[in-house]
C-alpha cells in the first residue's frame, strides 16, 4: 500500500517470536493541515518578532493553538512515532516551499536542494495513507 492508497495501514513488528500490530490511522490531510496551521503560527511569530504588533502576536497564537489541536486530532489512535516523522517531514517540505514562493528566501548551496528531495523520499516511505478511517472524539478530560 503507498501514500496515495488506503485508509489504514498496519504495521506488524516481530520481536522476540511475538507480533505487535500497530494500525496508523493518522492521515496525510490531517498532517498536512497540521503543518499549515503551524506555517500560519510561525509566519505571525516571525512578523510580531521583526514588526511587531498585537495582530501579528494573535495570528501566531492563534496558529500555534490550532497546531496543538490538530496534534490531539492527529494522535488519536496513532504512533508518537509516526505522527512525528511525518510532520516533521512535511512541515520541513511546505515550510521551503512557503519560504521560497511567498517569502522569496533561498538556500546556500544546491546540496540543501538535495535535502529536500530527501524529505519528499522519507515522507513518501512513511507510506502515511491519504485518510483516516476512524472518526475523531475529543477525549475526555
Amino acid at each position: 500500500m503507498n501514500i496515495f492508497i488506503g485508509l489504514i495501514y498496519i504495521v506488524n513488528i516481530s520481536l522476540n517470536n511475538n507480533i505487535y500490530v500497530y494500525n496508523i490511522i493518522m492521515s496525510l490531510a490531517q498532517i498536512t493541515g497540521l503543518s499549515l496551521i503551524e506555517i500560519v503560527g510561525d509566519t505571525g511569530v516571525k512578523l510580531f518578532a521583526n514588526n511587531g504588533g498585537i495582530l501579528n502576536l494573535g495570528i501566531g497564537i492563534i496558529g500555534y493553538i490550532g497546531v496543538f489541536i490538530m496534534l490531539i486530532v492527529s494522535l488519536q489512535g496513532s504512533q508518537l512515532m509516526m505522527v512525528n516523522v511525518a510532520w516533521d517531514g512535511l512541515n520541513g517540505l511546505i515550510t521551503s516551499l512557503y519560504s521560497f514562493f511567498v517569502l522569496g528566501e533561498r538556500l546556500d548551496d544546491i546540496s540543501q536542494y538535495f535535502g529536500i528531495v530527501f524529505i519528499i523520499l522519507g515522507v513518501y516511505l512513511l507510506k502515511v495513507p491519504i485518510s483516516k478511517e476512524t472518526p475523531f472524539t475529543w477525549p475526555s478530560l
